[in-house]
């Protein structure tokens, strides 16, 4: 059997095995690693977390998620109501400053504001992300906090190396510009991908993250 066949049959295995996920309608396709997840799924979670039950699976090196969110009639909700939803998700939530707004237009919640930290900005992308009514969340937040860059470079290098996920023989490269961390190197499995992601996010002083890392699978 093929290692294409092989991974696409794991995916939809693990599709199927994940109580989270809908794969009644969701197709995969896979070349080389490169999977693609195209059809529809019930609600923006369910996209979400068809998404991670692919990356889980050995020998997926990226994911493509085409997936539609189609809404049952009972779970739609009118802008108004998705707006104000979502703005007491986030005023309801003690990690989310108050800088943080949130607009729903026909089930796609869009996030503005200023926060200091990355985790911050996360925070409120998640206190969204299960309301009833969402389909797609846009996190424009912006993160102000002074910090030098040439800290940045160092804050995100030792959180790095703190993670007990990522392999002390790493390549992974760290490069900023102003207060934008580059990640460049490898890693090997999608575990370890999120853990550079979020350890990058969480250091001072970092407005925006660019992911250049290669998985291998």
């Amino acid at each position: 059997m093929s290692q294409t066949k092989d991974i696409r049959d794991a995916v939809e295995s693990e599709l199927s095995f994940d109580p989270l996920v809908d794969d009644a309608d969701i197709s995969v396709k896979n070349i080389n690693g490169d999977v693609a997840l195209n059809g529809t799924v019930p609600s923006y979670p369910r996209y979400l977390e068809a998404a991670a039950a692919a990356r889980r699976v050995g020998g997926v090196k990226k994911v493509q998620n085409h997936l539609e969110v189609v809404l049952s009639a009972e779970d739609y909700r009118d802008d108004a109501a998705l707006t104000t939803a979502a703005n007491n998700a986030l005023a309801g939530n003690v990690t989310v400053p108050a800088g943080a707004e949130a607009t729903g237009k026909d089930g796609n919640v869009t996030l503005t504001g200023t926060v200091s930290y990355g985790t911050e900005r996360t925070a409120a992308e998640q206190a969204v992300t299960y309301l009833t009514g969402v389909r797609n969340v846009r996190d424009d937040i912006e993160i102000s906090i002074d910090a030098d860059p040439v800290d940045v470079t160092s804050y995100v290098q030792d959180a790095l190396d703190r993670s007990s996920l990522i392999l002390d023989d790493s390549d992974v490269t760290v490069e900023t510009s102003g207060n934008t961390v580059t990640l460049t190197g490898h890693v090997r499995t999608f575990a370890e991908h999120d853990a550079v992601i979020d350890a990058a996010w969480m250091a001072t002083g970092v407005y925006d993250v660019h992911d250049d890392l290669y998985v291998t699978g």
